[in-house]
Order: C-alpha cells, then sequence, then structure tokens
C-alpha cells in the first residue's frame, strides 16, 4: 500500500455520483458513460456462449450420428433374426407362421412396415402399421435406403443357401428425431442458464478484478476537472495495474511540484509586471503619475466627459525660479524642491483630481466634474501659494513659484492635444504676466495677485 492521504476507492465513490446528477463526464458536455466491466462481461459472455452453442453442436451432431449407426445395427440384427425365422415358412408354403414370425416384431417401436415376397415377386406375407407407406416389389435385388427420416432394407431369404423369398423392412428414424429435438431443447435451455450464470459471475470477476483500474480512470477524470495533482492512488497488488498506478503517482508528483513552480513563476512574473507598470506610468522622484499615466488619463478622462455631458479642467503648472536653485544649490536640491512642491500640491487636492509630473519642472492637473470655473480658481490659487511657501533643504533654504494655466473642455477642445495646447499657451500668458499667478485659455480670468 502507499501511504497517501487520498483514497481511490473514495474519489471513485464520489465520482460515481456526480456523474448520475451530471449526465456525463466531469468536464465536458453530458453523455452516456461506457462502462470496461459491462464491456468485458458482456464479450466474454458472448464468447462462451458462441463457444458453449457450437460444443452443443458439434456434440449433438456426434450424438445424433452415432444413435442413428446403432438403430441400423440393431435393424440390421433384427432383419437377420427375422429373415431365419421366415426361410421355413417360404419353403413349406406356411403363410399364418409366416404372419406370425411378422407380428412378433410388431413391438419394435420404430418399426413401420414389412413384406415378404416369393421368389418370383408375388406377396406372401406383411405387416403395415397405419399411415405407413405399403412395401412394394422393387426387383430381385438386394437394397438399402436412408432418406426423409426412414430406414429401408430388401434382402434375400436364404435357406441352405438358396433363395426361397424377398424380404422388406421399413423402419422410422421419428423416435430418435424426437429424443433429439428434446437433448437440443434441454441444452438450448441449459446453455441460456449457463450464460446468464456466467453474466452474473464475470461482471463480478471482472469489477472485483477491475476495480483498482476504474477507480484510477476516475480519479484521473477528477483531477482533469479539478486540476488538484496532491491526489495518489492506491497500489493494490504488484501487478500490471499496481505499476500502472505506481507510475501514474509518479506522474502526479511531477506535475504537482512543476505546477507549484510554474504558479509561483507566474506569480514573481505577475508581480514583476505590476512593478514594470508601475514603473513606467510612475514618476520615480515625486511618486505621481509621469507623463504616460497622463496622457493616457487625459485620453480616458476627455471621453468619459463628453459621455456624461460634464466639464473637464486641464491646469498646467510650471515652477518658477527652479532653473535658479537648480543652478546654484545642485540637482539635489533641485530634485528635494521638485519632491516638496510635489507634495505640496497634492495637499492641496479633493475628490477625483488627479496631479502628474510631465517632466523638469512641469506639472500637470486633471479636475473632472467642473461645476463653475471658481472652483477652478479656488484650487490655482491654493496651489501658487502652497508652492510659494519657503522650503528648508539639507543645503539651505530654497524658495521657488508656481505659475497656472487653464484650459476647459470642451469649452477649448475636444482633443488632447488641443486641451492641453491651450492650458500650455494659457500657462505662457500668465509667466508674462508677472509669474506666480494663473490665467485660463483663450480669455484670461481677472488677474489676483497672489
Amino acid at each position: 500500500m502507499v501511504p497517501d492521504s487520498h483514497n481511490t476507492e473514495a474519489w471513485a465513490s464520489t465520482l460515481d455520483h456526480r456523474a448520475v446528477r451530471d449526465g456525463g463526464g466531469l468536464g465536458g458536455s453530458p453523455q452516456r458513460r461506457q462502462s470496461l466491466v459491462k464491456r468485458l462481461t458482456w464479450m466474454s459472455s458472448a464468447l462462451l456462449g458462441v463457444m458453449l452453442l457450437l460444443s452443443g453442436f458439434l456434440l449433438g451432431g456426434l450424438v445424433f450420428f452415432e444413435a442413428r449407426d446403432l438403430q441400423l445395427r440393431t435393424a440390421e440384427q433384427a432383419f437377420v433374426l427375422l429373415a431365419d425365422n421366415l426361410a421355413p415358412t417360404l419353403a413349406f408354403e406356411q403363410r399364418e407362421a409366416a404372419e406370425q414370425a411378422i407380428k412378433g416384431f410388431r413391438g419394435r417401436i420404430d418399426l413401420r412396415a414389412l413384406a415378404v415376397w416369393r421368389p418370383d415377386g408375388q406377396l406372401f406375407a406383411q405387416m403395415q402399421l397405419p399411415g405407413a407407406l405399403p412395401l412394394s416389389w422393387m426387383g430381385a435385388k438386394p437394397q438399402q435406403h436412408m432418406d426423409a427420416g426412414q430406414l429401408l432394407l430388401v434382402r434375400p431369404v436364404l435357406l441352405q443357401g438358396e433363395i426361397v423369398g424377398w424380404l422388406g423392412w421399413r423402419e422410422s428414424f421419428a423416435t430418435l428425431e424426437a429424443t433429439m429435438l428434446r437433448l437440443t431443447l434441454s441444452g438450448l435451455l441449459a446453455l441460456l442458464l449457463a450464460v446468464v450464470a456466467a453474466v452474473l459471475l464475470l461482471n463480478g470477476l471482472q469489477r472485483r478484478a477491475l476495480k483498482p483500474l476504474v477507480a484510477l480512470s476516475k480519479m484521473a477524470e477528477h483531477v482533469a476537472g479539478t486540476q488538484d495533482y496532491s491526489l495518489r492512488a492506491t497500489v493494490e497488488r504488484p501487478d500490471e495495474v499496481g505499476r500502472l498506478a505506481e507510475r501514474f503517482n509518479d506522474m502526479m508528483r511531477r506535475i504537482e511540484i512543476w505546477h507549484a513552480d510554474l504558479h509561483a513563476q507566474l506569480h514573481d512574473e505577475q508581480q514583476t509586471g505590476q512593478q514594470l507598470r508601475q514603473l513606467a506610468h510612475r514618476d520615480q522622484l515625486t511618486g505621481l503619475p509621469n507623463r504616460l499615466a497622463f496622457e493616457v488619463e487625459l485620453e480616458r478622462q476627455l471621453l468619459e466627459s463628453q459621455l456624461a455631458r460634464q466639464r473637464l479642467a486641464l491646469l498646467f503648472i510650471d515652477l518658477d525660479n527652479f532653473k535658479q536653485v537648480n543652478d546654484q544649490m545642485g540637482h539635489a536640491a533641485g530634485d528635494a524642491v521638485l519632491a516638496e512642491a510635489a507634495r505640496r500640491m497634492n495637499l492641496c487636492l479633493s475628490g477625483p483630481a488627479l496631479l502628474c509630473r510631465l517632466g523638469g519642472d512641469e506639472f500637470a492637473l486633471l479636475m473632472p466634474q467642473v461645476q463653475d470655473s471658481v472652483q477652478v480658481v479656488q484650487l490655482a490659487e491654493r496651489l501658487i501659494a502652497a508652492v510659494r511657501q519657503p522650503m528648508q533643504l539639507d543645503s539651505g533654504q530654497a524658495q521657488v513659484g508656481a505659475t497656472v494655466g487653464m484650459a476647459f473642455s470642451p469649452d477649448h477642445g475636444l482633443e488632447p492635444h488641443n486641451l492641453l495646447r491651450a492650458a500650455d499657451a494659457a500657462m505662457y500668458a500668465a509667466k508674462r504676466a508677472g509669474k506666480n499667478t494663473y490665467r485660463s485659455a483663450p480669455d484670461p480670468l481677472p488677474i489676483a495677485s497672489v
């Protein structure tokens, strides 16, 4: 026995109930399941029945011909005995004695007719049963025929070597044929009973012999349907089926290991893919969505705003005096300023607004579901005020500003590049107006000095 935690027979019983309930295989369309046990039982029983039937016919034929030969020999012996008794009656013309001798053979069951002729063919005496054909003179020559289920004997009657008459004998095979018919019918009944008994016995024996193979087949179906590769087959005997179960268990172990490795590999690749997608759409310095993510999100939100018939605001943000900080305090300080500015602007947001870094000191902000321009203006003012506050860095204090250009969809465009170009133009208009302020495209909003 193999020390496995799962039992083959338990799974086979479960699969029997499931097959009855589903009307077919576990993983396919409902269909009539074929049983190997039943198929082998019927094949074996059919072969056994045919062989028994052939054997019965051969044996019956041999018995029939042997019995017929025996009847022929006894008829010839009785014929010789009767001929010896009739010889004196023919020689001395004793008709009554001949008839008495003939009557002594009436007790022979299958004897149908007797006839005694003088040497010249004249009828001397006869015996004929009702319904039997009479015997007629067929010439002075011996005859022996077996046809139409009857035996015909015609031979001379001798007395001291001289022919004193002729004897004709007709005998039927009816008793033999009736006996053979009864034997045949009895044999067929016995054959039928034997085949039925063989079907029952073979079904039980083959079911028992093939039980491990059937259980192994059902377990394979269960594994194919559930992909549970932890199952193991039970090895009952060290025969061919037992070795098949061992090989099946070896295959299951390898598949289980391979499946676990593949699952782990897919999980690692999935995590790696998520990380790569995050790296591809995320700015490493500020943690904000990058330009690629911004372009995808801008196109999506433009489509959604058009379908919902809502306004969408795009704010293009450029940091003021960033180049001066970067040149005077170094790139590390510039990176710190970008990260801090992104953090401060993120704190000003609420709702579905999304802040992205486009590159360098440029940022973009998407604000969907805009009710009016006032809320966008107020957000721009908060962004400018937050970025303008001095920043304490490791290398000293730095101060930058923010210039904001605003564009609205569908007011300033329905396509991403048109809306982005309008916001960029508005930002440059705000730069020309003195920085640390905002403008809207195409017509500038009232300038609020911050």
